[in-house]
Formats: C-alpha cells, sequence, structure tokens
C-alpha cells in the first residue's frame, strides 16, 4: 500500500500541469510569480497530489470548477515548499466551499466559565475531523493582495499543519525534539507580547487576532511571515528565524535580493 502510493505521489509530481491549469494559477495567485523555477516545478507537483486526494464540495448555491480547486490547492501547497513532506496535508479529507463569508452557531467560553452562545461570521474554519471550509470571495480577496498579511488559505492550511502534530496548539511537527524547546520559548514570548501591546493599545505588526490562544497565533504568524516577511524579520527577528525553520524558506531575503538563510 505505502509502495504503491509512493509510486503514484512520483507520477503526478512529475505530471506537468495542463497550460490553462497554470494560467489559472498565475492569475489568481500572484504570490507565485517571484518563486523560482525550481520551487514553481515542486508547487505543480505538490497541486497534481493535492487534487488528485482531495474532495472539494460547494455549500450554499456555489458550484465548484477547477478555478477554485487550483486557486485553493497551489496557496495551501505553498506551505509545504522545500519541506521535504511524503504526504500532502495527511489527515485532510474534503474541502468546502462556500461563495461568501457564512454563519455559523457557536459557543465561547466567557469570564466565570459561563458559555456565550451566539452567531458568528467566518471565513474559514479547519476541523481535527478532516474537513477544512472557505470562503470563495476571502480566498480571492487574499490571494490578491500579497503585502497586506491577510491570507484565509494560507491561515486556515496552517492550523492543518498544527493539527497534524496530534494537538493543535500552535506547535506542529518540527521534526527534531530539540526544536521545540527554542520554539516553545520564542513563540509563547511573542504570544505575551502580543496579548501586553494588545491590553495597552500599542500597534502590532501581527494581527490582533492570533492573541485568540496559541493555535490562532501561529496561524495568523503564517500569513504575516509570507505576506509581510520583511516586517516581521525587522520586527521580530526570533519569531521570523523560527518560522524558517519550520518552512525551510527565507522570503525576506528573496524579497530583498539577498541570499537566503534557512537552518
Amino acid at each position: 500500500m505505502f509502495g504503491s502510493k509512493r509510486r503514484r505521489h512520483k507520477r503526478l509530481r512529475e505530471t506537468p500541469l495542463p497550460a490553462e491549469a497554470v494560467a489559472i494559477v498565475e492569475r489568481n495567485v500572484p504570490y507565485l510569480r517571484d518563486l523560482s523555477d525550481e520551487d514553481r516545478g515542486e508547487l505543480h507537483g505538490l497541486i497534481q497530489i493535492f487534487l488528485d486526494e482531495k474532495w472539494f464540495s460547494g455549500c450554499g448555491g456555489l458550484d465548484v470548477d477547477d478555478e477554485i480547486r487550483l486557486t485553493i490547492a497551489a496557496q495551501a501547497c505553498v506551505l509545504l515548499l522545500r519541506r521535504n513532506v511524503e504526504d500532502v496535508f495527511p489527515g485532510l479529507e474534503s474541502i468546502l466551499v462556500y461563495p461568501h463569508a457564512y454563519v455559523v452557531d457557536a459557543k465561547k467560553l466567557g469570564p466565570g466559565g459561563i458559555v456565550i452562545e451566539g452567531r458568528e461570521v467566518r471565513l474559514g474554519e479547519s476541523w481535527d475531523r478532516g474537513t477544512l471550509v472557505l470562503s470563495w470571495d476571502d480566498v480571492l480577496k487574499g490571494a490578491a493582495d500579497v503585502h497586506d498579511g491577510h491570507n484565509v488559505v494560507f491561515h486556515e492550511f496552517a492550523h492543518r499543519l498544527d493539527q497534524q502534530s496530534g494537538g493543535g496548539d500552535g506547535a506542529p511537527n518540527l521534526g527534531n525534539r530539540s526544536r521545540y524547546i527554542a520554539w516553545a520559548r520564542v513563540l509563547g514570548e511573542e504570544y505575551e507580547h502580543l496579548l501586553e501591546d494588545i491590553h495597552a493599545h500599542r500597534k502590532t505588526l501581527i494581527d490582533a487576532y492570533g492573541a485568540t490562544n496559541p493555535a490562532e497565533f501561529f496561524a495568523v504568524i503564517t500569513e504575516c511571515y509570507f505576506e509581510k516577511p520583511v516586517q516581521l524579520r525587522k520586527r521580530h527577528p526570533e519569531l521570523y528565524e523560527q518560522l524558517c525553520g519550520f518552512y525551510q524558506r527565507d522570503p525576506a531575503a528573496l524579497k530583498l535580493g539577498e541570499t537566503e538563510r534557512v537552518s
């Protein structure tokens, strides 16, 4: 079984994306235009595997077509580039896509342990049960501006990477156990600093939503890392280095024309 999957993955990685598919990806995901030819080739292979293994379903009357599949898959697979992954988001089986932001019934734990019920508007969410949900309007909006630090696909698929480690607690699978010590120290300190800055009403580079909990912090800094890498490296150098080590990229160096340094 394992050998069969490896052979299928190898075949898919070596199968070129059709020209019309490449055109959709290049048009809808401008972030990819700065990739090297090597990275672009790897990305296309990852997209092929993603589309072969994941099931898409439209919600709220949306008909899912190749444009939707390709646009989501391309952004999701950016998070896997250079990481030498054997599987493409294992455990994720289906992606539900709404035409717009959608409303859900939600429960929150309030002060004193009181459970507060209400309705929330959401752009996306990642479930532990193998399903991820996205708003198509917000997928396009997040992809269109590569410098605003907001990308719902990067955000929700960062949650998937976090959930793969079994915790969904802001600590994805780092491979080497020794790396968890530095990761916990740096991200823990940065998380506390964000909470302090928000409490003091100080302007922050990292979106305030990251202060919700450690899992949201990881998802939010992933968005910032890919879309505002120069600012993140300047203002949060230790945090930036931890993300470079995990994602095996140095996007700030690429932006500035420097030689990449990846641990």
